[in-house]
């Protein structure tokens, strides 16, 4: 049996962290490449310091991209919002290094005659979905993730000039019965332009954008605030830190909810199941869930590469399962062909709608009309009923 009475805390990073500008770069390139052919293979990684871009990886697509690849870096930059001195999208120098894809991992992918076409690597992916949220998502890292996003979205309405694209928050939420009920500590470090501004005057900036976004009742007379804990914080983005892609990953999907297979998602094409089969995995935990056919559900697929089918399929609903979870199982194996070709099809993933993803989460997001996010739909539901 699960536990009813804790406490929880998972983290978020805004779009400006070097991590994530990393990130961002990485999958503005896929998302170049799916433009122009959707067919293209990339596996594209982004390491930032001061002053420099650095770009590296295989690919298999339109030469064209690669000869915008500079532009595409400081597109990113300049739209995050970076422009001080260190790290200025126009004076930053970018150097690529992107190389054609390997013959051997092609060969194991592309479908033949005899064969189907297979996974593009071995590995384990893992879903989950909660009714804690309305998003059935896990209240820690989902308003951590709502922070951030509103303190981007005020830091470029105008309604808070004074802040700087690099930020993170953390969230600890006490739960009682299993329910979220109240914050017990809320911290946040965000970069800000004007040196003279001290942790108070930050946080009387930011207080409002956080309630805003807060469930009532969630912030108490007990919770405790941390906010710019160190003191100033000026030189923010890779000028203060370095970033690579990949490497917020526990933030990218549950905020150490569940447990996380180890592949990053950023800058890889859809036929790598560490992307693909993870959003599928996340849809089908999620429609479980919008089902009723459990309260939680944590979802595990695995593969082989250059083999179609999962080698398993496997589900816990941590006891609040109203079916058996080995009948949800065969359920999911009937609903839904996950084939790495299957899972693609199904979402619709060979589509230029990756950049979106790169802050702020991979999953708790609505569907968008072109097709972004579109593992967050629950139109299974119906057909998962009837399944089991």
């Amino acid at each position: 049996m699960s536990r009813l009475d804790y406490i929880f805390t998972s983290e978020s990073v805004s779009e400006g962290h070097p991590d994530k500008v990393c990130d961002r770069i990485s999958d503005a390139v896929l998302d170049a490449f799916l433009a122009e052919d959707p067919h293209s293979r990339v596996a594209c990684e982004t390491f930032a310091t001061t002053d420099r871009v650095v770009i590296g990886g295989e690919v298999r697509g339109p030469g064209s991209v690669i000869e915008r690849v500079e532009d595409i870096a400081r597109d990113c930059v300049k739209d995050i919002g970076y422009e001080q001195d260190g790290f200025h999208w126009a004076n930053l120098k970018v150097d690529s290094y992107l190389h054609a894809q390997s013959a051997d991992i092609a060969q194991g992918v592309d479908a033949a005659d005899n064969k189907d076409e297979g996974a593009g690597d071995q590995g384990i992916m893992f879903g989950y979905a909660t009714d804690e949220t309305e998003a059935l998502m896990p209240a820690p890292i989902q308003y951590a993730h709502k922070i951030l996003r509103r303190l981007t979205d005020a830091r470029k309405s105008g309604e808070a000039p004074q802040l700087g694209p690099d930020a993170k928050s953390q969230l600890s939420i006490r739960y009682e019965g299993g329910v979220p009920k109240e914050i017990t500590s809320l911290v946040l470090s965000t970069q800000h332009l004007d040196a003279s501004m001290t942790s108070d005057d930050v946080r009387q900036l930011v207080n409002p954008f956080i309630l805003e976004v807060l469930p009532e009742g969630w912030i108490t007379d007990a919770t405790e605030w941390h906010v710019n804990p160190t003191g100033k914080f000026v030189i923010g983005g890779p000028d203060g830190d370095a970033g690579l892609t990949g490497r917020k990953i526990i933030v990218d999907t549950y905020g150490g909810a569940a447990p996380h297979g180890g592949g990053a998602f950023s800058g890889k094409d859809p036929t790598k199941v560490d992307r693909s089969a993870a959003y599928a995995a996340r849809y089908l935990a999620k429609n479980v869930v919008a089902a009723g056919l459990a309260k939680r559900c944590t979802l595990q697929l695995s593969y082989a590469i250059g083999v179609a089918k999962p080698l398993s399929v496997y589900v816990d609903t941590y006891g609040t399962g109203t079916v058996d979870e080995g009948k949800i199982e065969t359920a999911l194996r009937q609903v839904m062909d996950l084939s790495p070709r299957g899972i693609r099809t199904h979402l619709e993933l060979n589509k230029p709608i990756y950049s979106r993803t790169s802050a702020y989460g991979h999953f708790g997001r609505v569907p968008d009309a072109d097709g972004g996010f579109s593992w967050e739909k629950t139109d299974l539901v119906d057909a998962l009923k009837a399944a089991v």
